[in-house]
């Protein structure tokens, strides 16, 4: 204020021609020194050791001076320069606290839940208001009632932060104002008193020191406003991201709470675009909706005309974006599955049309922008035309270099808002759009948490612990809910199938219903009793409401009538267990404390320590995505031991024995389900499929048709020879018997914990699911540390027991465990160094070449054409009045002639840029994407998160379709403008060439310190939003144990954290941009003063339009700088996203899918399969996983194969399909991604992992025997073919498979047996028909058959159901080759016995591979084939191989009670 009033005084004196008083000159020595004063003040506050210490913000201990100039940040700039990178650690701590993701989410959601109460307030006034008809006929919406804004909401939340953003965006336009006045003054002064006054000329010319002083003003405002700007700036981009990241707390929240009915109307791919995209639109979302504050020029009109039809535009292009990414999500997460059935082009296909809508949305956009570009960016030009031919013409008017050039100034002032209104307005839009998007999801309808009556656990044991009274329950509403928030037409959500048709009742039972009728609910009049310290049984047959039960008791359906009272905590084990990615212990301790004590006792009782002992870091080993390096019962019993480590009070267990084998099985019930075992003293409520433990539980509950038909003993239902009598009439004797015999068997083996833990080595047999699931990591070490693992075959006498029990010690106690986690899923890498120009050859080609260079030329003429109208009417001024008025057709028509040009040049350029070259290079860039990514090896997705591949397919390719295109024209405009500045300067004013030389000098140190820092924040930032979506993804698969288990505080702070990071990386990024920009505006407003002066010191010499067209073009380049550095450092920033596509792009893919060697159609027409010494791995750098396996298996031949854990059972299956190639082989090599044979090859200063890691690579390229390197991977033969020599498309088409998890597409049940649209109608209907589906399939709702919908991942078909399709889509195949992958490991056993019983008459003349779960599933196979760490032990009928007491095999059969005990 000193300053500025200090200024004020000089200015008054100076009016008065005072300038020889002592005030003036103490006013000016003054002025110095406040100004010298406050730059002092620029030393940095936190140079004291106890500032440094203190652990406060840089900005925090900035003076003001610092921080108005971002000199606090100058650290950060340098270490970026001397190191040529950054690390996350040297950017820690920039978010500030109050802009963090709590009290940014706190703000908001207390204002917008304000709101909503109140509006749902008045819409039940409303209501009560009308009588039943009247709402009945209003469609169940409430009319006359306006939704709150969510947008207004965020807006008014944050009212205070916004008040400074509102008077600075008001204030600087006055401010910019200023120099075409100052211009205006100075051309005054250089031109001096007219020529024919030469009595006034002495006393008005006016002194030298008044042109310094209007130089120096002009300088002054030149470096004001620029601060003024960046410092708001900084601002508004804080209060943005604060905003974006309530959001995505506010959505992330919504996910935790969201109903059934309104999880199928929101897919999870729908869920997380609310995220990754409609959220991340507030990036800098207060910047560009505050432009509107400073632009009130009158375009209303056709900006509302535009902002409708852009507004439909972006809506359009969000449904089809949210379609592709859920689309992508779903594949890329099943991709397993789609490689083993050859289905990658049919599902590409899907996703290219998705992608086909989207960017034919963008096409119309860019020709949208084409055409609005006429206003936009030629409006100035268009407005200099009108404004001086009508002044030339009616005004008769003289052109003078102050009328030309402060009018020329003027429009200029006018060109950069304008021109970036387009842009602003493209923005404002888009947040408006993404934001009703969000808002939308935030009215979905949440799942009722008063439904469930929760009271305290009683200890005393004497209330009951679940009472369930008269309850009627469905997972859809009982009558259409009035959708208040869907009122809405265009509401985005309800485009995809699943949304549009009803699903059926439940995502695992279904009733028939008509289509004009409502659906029944799920579970009727259910009344029932849980004692506490009890364990209780549910069973029924397929889809009767088994799992139901327990979804109803944790509140995942909807309550139509009765009461449901839970006393005490819930643990809550679903039918398919949820891992998520951290080690094995965060996955059992959840959250929870570590406690040594029960942490061993857990894993003991829950079989895992022999687990541990076959993990490279035991339980600190890292667990992949969904589980993906353990087998299907590993992670059946990690979810166990999730909640028994839990130590809740109630139980919920939905099947968790359906996926280990019947030893394991017997074991987790003696020691953890049982009566006998951990959790004996716990409410416990069991759905199985199996009956040989039902005589041992409190209680029996039978389900038939939704309903409680049966509640009683076993003993008393038996008698009763009701249905439940029926139901185990079939099986209960033969599994009594062989549970009896097994047991027999087990106390002739031994009877101590050794044999114990011999049972869970040997539970691989059927039990633990897929062994290629086994550690990926593990395989490195999986032989040396399976021969140390106690089997069958080793000793069993006391001393073994006691050297095994002391390796458990040792595993299990964390406090001399000296292992680093080992990791599967490895950090994120960040390339540090400049952006490579491959990359921009690389974009361009996508372009094409001769479209990019065309752009390029046809904006030359643009800029040709902005120089001509200056030289133009500079030539013009010389010119006298009446010469003008002489040649007025002359002067006119070139500028109109130059007028026209430019601006249709300038459309053709916009519509080039945005509707055709940037539609081919996105099309083309996501075609090779989606090509390279769905044909990688299965290896790149069990160590690479999903959410960092779809953030490619997110945000990555957003940033590719809609920010780089602009970038790239706003680029080439400004480099064109640039230069042509520069040379006008150096024309108009030699003086100028001898300062361009420094000038470039500054710009390269400055802008060489930049590009160091901002490349690398760039990055960072990039990669920190992956974990973000990891986690989002991993919860909304979870999000059913995280309510039973009541969590969700512990994930919604999970949530925050990774959010504050990302947002940390992003304020890092801003600073960067804010402190070039300051640099940048500083030395614009060098190069006006410098032009400024030499105009002032050669004012009598020099031409005053030349300094005006100096001084024009100087005060133009001041932005044109500037935009130039930020623009330049954006493109390079979103080249990142070209450059993470690229980095998935340049990957080695899996072999071809079609060679020059053809097959017949009929192939295989035998089905003889032979293993010639074959040898796999699961990747370069592990062990074999299979070693040297030669065996035939003949046509018609049917295979039972059994193992240990990591026997390498499912490997057979992977290798017949070539998931996994031959070890050494050509392939196995050409596809590896992991750099194993590339090892000190490369430079390791290539890459820097973001957050740090030890490499898999590493730890894992340790072989048993060195010898493995070389060996010769052999080969398999099919009908005498060599399957490496034939294309995988070819292979995987001709054979079938049934895998152990029945996997469903979202679509319709035709695209889930034929993608390719290839078989008819009837044969669709013969399979179904063979598989038993096809009348349950003609009684789903609506009557649509084959067309019926199917949701997310099968959720409205049961377990078994989805089962039966898979064995649909096997019978469509035909081939003579089937493999059943564990396909029954998950089913109940009646499920089991159809599909056997299927198989046996619909396949008895096929070669058939079976990969056995239960024991008596293979025991009618033609031969066993027994595997042992990779190897082929045994291989003989079964009959023979029982006749061999000390083969391995009958001693499985024996722990299973196969073999009967011998008296």
């Amino acid at each position: 204020m000193s300053i500025f009033s200090t200024i004020l005084v000089l200015h008054t004196l100076f009016s008065l021609h005072q300038t020889d008083r002592h005030e003036f000159r103490l006013s000016m020595v003054s002025l110095f020194m406040l100004t010298l004063g406050f730059m002092v003040e620029a030393y940095p506050r936190g140079s004291t050791r106890v500032q440094e210490l203190s652990g406060a913000q840089d900005y925090d201990k900035a003076n003001l001076f610092s921080r108005l100039t971002f000199y606090f940040y100058q650290p950060v700039i340098s270490l970026a320069a001397r190191q040529h990178m950054l690390q996350p650690s040297d950017i820690v701590n920039q978010l500030p606290e109050e802009n963090r993701t709590q009290p940014g989410y706190e703000r908001l959601s207390v204002y917008w839940n304000k709101r909503v109460q109140n509006y749902y307030s008045e819409v039940h006034a409303s209501q009560k208001q009308q009588n039943q008809r009247e709402r009945r006929d209003s469609g169940g919406k409430t009319t006359g009632l306006k939704k709150p804004s969510l947008m207004a909401a965020a807006l008014l939340a944050n009212w205070r932060a916004l008040i400074p953003v509102i008077a600075m965006r008001i204030v600087i336009p006055f401010t910019e104002y200023l120099s075409p006045v100052l211009l205006g003054l100075f051309l005054d002064y250089i031109q001096g008193p007219p020529a024919d006054s030469d009595t006034l000329k002495k006393d008005e010319d006016k002194p030298l020191i008044y042109g310094l002083a209007i130089a120096f003003s002009i300088f002054a405002v030149q470096t004001v406003v620029p601060i003024m700007y960046v410092y708001i700036l900084r601002d508004m981009y804080l209060l943005s991201n604060e905003i974006k990241a309530a959001l995505i707390a506010m959505i992330y929240r919504k996910a935790l709470k969201l109903s059934p009915d309104a999880r199928r109307q929101s897919s999870t791919g729908a869920i997380t675009n609310h995220m990754s995209v409609d959220a991340t639109a507030w990036e800098g979302g207060i910047d560009k909706l505050s432009i509107w504050i400073s632009l009130p020029f009158d375009f209303t009109i056709c900006l509302l005309w535009r902002a409708g039809v852009y507004e439909g535009l972006e809506e359009e292009r969000l449904k089809a974006t949210d379609e592709r990414i859920r689309l992508t999500s779903e594949i890329l997460s099943n991709v397993k599955i789609v490689k083993l059935y050859g289905w990658e082009m049919p599902f590409k296909r899907k996703i290219s049309q998705a992608r086909s809508i989207e960017l034919g949305v963008l096409r119309r956009m860019g020709a949208l922008e084409a055409i609005m570009s006429v206003v936009f960016a030629s409006s100035s030009v268009i407005v200099s035309l009108i404004t001086f031919a009508v002044y030339v013409t009616i005004g008769n008017g003289e052109l003078t270099p102050k009328i030309v050039f402060v009018s020329i100034a003027l429009f200029d002032q006018l060109h950069e808002p304008v021109s970036r209104l387009a842009e602003g307005t493209t923005d404002a839009i888009g947040i408006i759009v993404a934001t009703k998007r969000i808002q939308r999801f935030l009215f979905r309808e949440e799942i009722d948490d008063q439904q469930i009556l929760r009271e305290a656990h009683d200890s005393s044991g004497i209330a009951n612990a679940i009472e369930v009274e008269d309850a009627v329950m469905s997972w859809t509403p009982a009558v259409p809910s009035e959708r208040v928030e869907d009122d809405d037409e265009d509401d985005d959500e309800n485009n995809s199938t699943c949304e549009d048709q009803p699903l059926l009742t439940d995502h695992s039972d279904t009733e028939n219903s008509g289509s004009n009728t409502p659906l029944r609910p799920t579970l009727r009049h259910v009344n029932l009793t849980i004692k506490d310290r009890t364990l209780t049984a549910v069973v029924g047959r397929v889809g009767q409401g088994k799992s139901s039960l327990l979804s109803a008791i944790i509140g995942e359906m909807y309550k139509i009538q009765g009461t449901i009272r839970v006393r005490g905590r819930v643990a809550y084990v679903p039918q398919q267990a949820w891992i998520f990615n951290a080690t094995l212990r965060d996955n059992i301790l959840f959250g929870n404390a570590f406690n040594q004590e029960r942490y061993r006792q857990v894993l003991q009782v829950c079989g895992l320590e022999p687990d541990l002992a076959i993990l490279p870091a035991g339980d600190l080993t890292e667990i992949g995505e969904r589980g993906i390096n353990l087998s299907g019962g590993q992670k059946q019993r990690v979810s166990l031991a999730r909640a028994a480590y839990d130590d809740a009070d109630v139980y919920l267990l939905d099947d968790p024995l359906s996926a280990v084998d019947a030893h394991v099985d017997r074991y987790l019930w003696d020691n953890l389900i049982g009566s006998r075992g951990l959790l004996k003293d716990k409410a416990r409520i069991l759905v199985t499929h199996g009956v040989h433990h039902l005589e041992h539980v409190d209680q029996i509950v039978v389900m038939n048709d939704g309903e409680v038909s049966e509640v009683g003993r076993y003993e008393d239902l038996v008698a009763a020879k009701r249905s439940f009598y029926y139901l185990i009439k079939d099986y209960a004797s033969k599994h009594v018997r062989r549970r009896k015999n097994s047991l027999a068997v087990d106390a002739a083996l031994a009877g101590s914990y050794g044999i114990e833990t011999a049972h869970h080595a040997s539970e691989s047999t059927a039990a633990d699911g897929p062994s290629e699931n086994v550690s990926l990591s593990e395989r490195s070490e999986e032989d040396a540390l399976e021969s140390d693992s106690v089997t069958l075959d080793d000793d069993v006498g006391p001393e073994s027991v006691l050297k095994r029990t002391a390796s458990m010690n040792q595993t299990a106690n964390t406090d001399t465990l000296d292992e680093e986690e080992d990791r599967l899923i490895e950090e994120e890498v960040m390339k540090k160094g400049s952006i490579e120009w491959k990359l921009v050859k690389s974009y361009a080609k996508a372009c094409t070449l001769e479209l990019a260079i065309g752009i390029v030329l046809i904006n030359a003429v643009t800029q040709l054409c902005q120089i001509g109208f200056n030289f133009w009417l500079k030539h013009w001024i010389s010119k006298s009045k009446e010469e003008l008025q002489a040649s007025l057709p002359l002067f006119l028509g070139v500028y109109t002639a130059m007028t026209v040009v430019y601006v249709v040049f300038y459309v053709f350029f916009v519509h080039l840029a945005l509707a055709v070259g940037r539609i081919r290079a996105s099309e083309l860039i996501h075609r090779r994407l989606i090509s390279k990514i769905i044909r990688m090896p299965m290896s790149f997705f069990d160590t690479t998160p999903l959410g960092r591949i779809v953030n490619r397919f997110s945000s990555d390719l957003y940033s590719i379709d809609e920010n780089l295109p602009w970038k790239f024209i706003d680029l080439i405009y400004l480099s064109i403008s640039v230069f042509s500045t520069f040379v006008v300067l150096a024309a108009t004013t030699p003086v100028f060439i001898l300062m361009i030389p420094p000038v470039l000098l500054v710009y390269y140190i400055i802008q060489n310190h930049y590009l160091w820092a901002i490349r690398s924040l760039k990055r960072m930032n990039s990669v920190a939003i992956s974990p973000l979506y990891q986690h989002f993804d991993e919860t909304l698969n979870g999000v059913s144990t995280i309510r039973a288990m009541a969590v969700q505080e512990r994930f919604i702070h999970e949530n925050t954290r990774r959010t504050d990071y990302s947002s940390n990386a992003f304020t890092a990024f801003m600073y960067c941009n804010r402190w070039v920009e300051l640099r940048l505006q500083f030395l614009s407003a060098s190069i006006i003063l410098v032009v400024a002066l030499s105009g002032v010191f050669s004012r009598y010499t020099i031409d005053p339009s030349l300094v005006g067209l100096a001084l024009n073009f100087a005060i133009s380049i001041a932005d044109s700088i500037m935009w130039l550095c930020r623009d330049f450092s954006g493109w390079q920033s979103y080249l990142v996203a070209v450059e993470r596509v690229q980095e998935y792009t340049d990957k080695y893919p899996e072999a071809p899918e079609v060679t020059d060697k053809a097959v017949p159609e009929s192939w295989p027409d035998r089905g003889r399969i032979v293993f010639k010494n074959y040898s796999t791995r699961y990747r370069e750098g592990l062990d074999l996983a299979i070693k040297h396996l030669s065996f035939e298996v003949m046509p018609g031949e049917r295979i039972g194969i059994v193992g240990r854990t990591g026997a390498g059972k499912s490997s057979l299956t992977l290798a017949l399909f070539r998931i996994v190639e031959a070890a050494n082989s050509h392939w196995a090599r050409a596809s590896d991604n992991t750099g194993y044979h590339a090892q000190g090859q490369d430079d390791p200063a290539e890459t820097d992992r973001l957050l740090g890691g030890r490499s898999v690579l590493a730890e894992g390229s340790n072989h048993d025997d060195p010898r493995e390197e070389e060996i010769d991977g052999g080969s398999i033969e099919i009908d005498g073919i060599d399957i490496a020599t034939i294309g995988l498309s070819d292979l995987r088409k001709h054979l079938a498979i049934i895998p152990q998890d029945p996997t469903l597409f979202e679509g319709t049940i035709r695209d889930n047996l034929d993608p390719f649209q290839e078989v008819p109608d009837a044969q669709l209907w013969e399979a179904l028909e063979r598989a038993h589906l096809k009348d349950h399939i003609r009684a789903l709702p609506g009557g649509l058959g084959l067309n019926a919908v199917v949701a997310q991942n099968g959720e409205n078909f049961s377990v078994g159901q989805r089962s039966l399709i898979c064995l649909a889509r096997a019978l469509l195949r035909k081939s003579k080759i089937l493999i059943l992958d564990e396909a029954t490991a998950a089913v109940d056993i009646e499920t089991d016995e159809l599909i056997q019983r299927t198989i046996r008459l619909e396949f008895r003349d096929r070669t058939i591979l079976t990969i056995a779960h239960r024991i008596k599933t293979v025991m009618d196979s033609s031969r066993i084939l027994v595997m042992e760490q990779g190897r082929v032990v045994e291989m003989d009928a079964p009959e023979v191989l029982l006749q061999r007491q000390d083969s391995l095999f009958f001693k499985l059969a024996h722990q299973a009670g196969e073999v009967p005990t011998q008296e």
